[in-house]
């Protein structure tokens, strides 16, 4: 089923002056859901960057591996938060070519992305898009495109790819974590996807940093975290433990590679992949 959400009026919520990351990543991965605004601010980063459209393709194909690994521990549910807009082979998408009856919540918080995001889902059975805040665990979980669609009893795959570096509190993102690590039942998963600056390559690190610059002046700037920092907000909880999946915490571009798919060399983002496992 779908399950209908009443919207806001994207035009009295939104400043189309600034560039939103939803809508540049759509851009980015060769989307038409974006704005001039959006537009003029990817090529700014392409030309002090120019292999962050290989990032970003990097970044959207360990989405996809890391979905149909979740689909083959028999996973059939998904919530996504900050899922932006799901074009260039979306969850639902992957879901549903595996089994039609998956369901797929996806949350952003951006009203553009998420009208833009309702208008690709019309029609399309077993997913929603919730307008909410991912740092309001609560309202995510209660929202109806959310609980009216997800069985909380069942496992269920939280996404947070790409996203997290918006969310700046250490301490509020350990906290949501353990919120929506433990909201599901038993043999739910968490698929992260973070930019860091901890990485070996320096001219990866450098990409990044400047990323982090950039993104001053947009509606949400990021930041960076280091892998024992992730380690310690996302994998070592103290009321439960994530257990990674091989390889564990790696480059994005590195975590289950397959033949012929998008990377950019060292992406500069860690994959955090693991099963929510209470601890006893």
């Amino acid at each position: 089923m779908t399950v209908p959400e009443p919207l806001p009026d994207p035009a009295d919520e939104i400043d189309l002056t600034l560039p939103n990351p939803a809508r540049v990543y759509d851009y980015m991965l060769g989307g038409a859901h974006n704005f001039a605004t959006d537009r003029e601010f990817a090529e700014r980063v392409l030309a002090a960057l120019p292999d962050t459209r290989e990032l970003a393709l990097a970044n959207r194909a360990f989405l996809g591996r890391a979905v149909r690994v979740c689909l083959d521990r028999g996973l059939r549910q998904f919530l996504d938060l900050g899922s932006g807009i799901p074009t260039a082979e979306p969850v639902h998408e992957i879901a549903h070519r595996a089994d039609p009856a998956a369901r797929v919540a996806y949350v952003d918080v951006e009203p553009v992305s998420v009208a833009m995001s309702r208008q690709i889902l019309t029609g399309v059975d077993g997913a929603s898009i919730t307008a909410a805040d991912l740092t309001d665990a609560e309202a995510v979980l209660a929202a109806p495109g959310v609980a009216g669609l997800l069985d909380p009893a069942e496992p269920v795959a939280v996404l947070a790819v790409s996203v997290l570096h918006f969310v700046r509190d250490d301490d509020l993102l350990g906290v949501l974590f353990d919120r929506y690590a433990t909201a599901f039942g038993p043999g739910s998963m968490l698929v992260v996807s973070h930019g860091s600056t901890d990485v070996d390559d320096p001219h990866t690190a450098e990409r990044m940093r400047t990323i982090e610059r950039l993104t001053r002046d947009t509606a949400q700037p990021a930041r960076s975290r280091d892998r024992a920092l992730l380690r310690r907000l996302l994998v070592d909880r103290p009321g439960h433990r994530l257990e990674l999946l091989e390889p564990g915490l790696v480059d994005v571009s590195d975590w289950r590679a397959e033949d012929g798919q998008p990377g950019a060399g060292r992406a500069g983002m860690y994959a955090v992949v693991g099963e929510v496992v209470p601890r006893r």
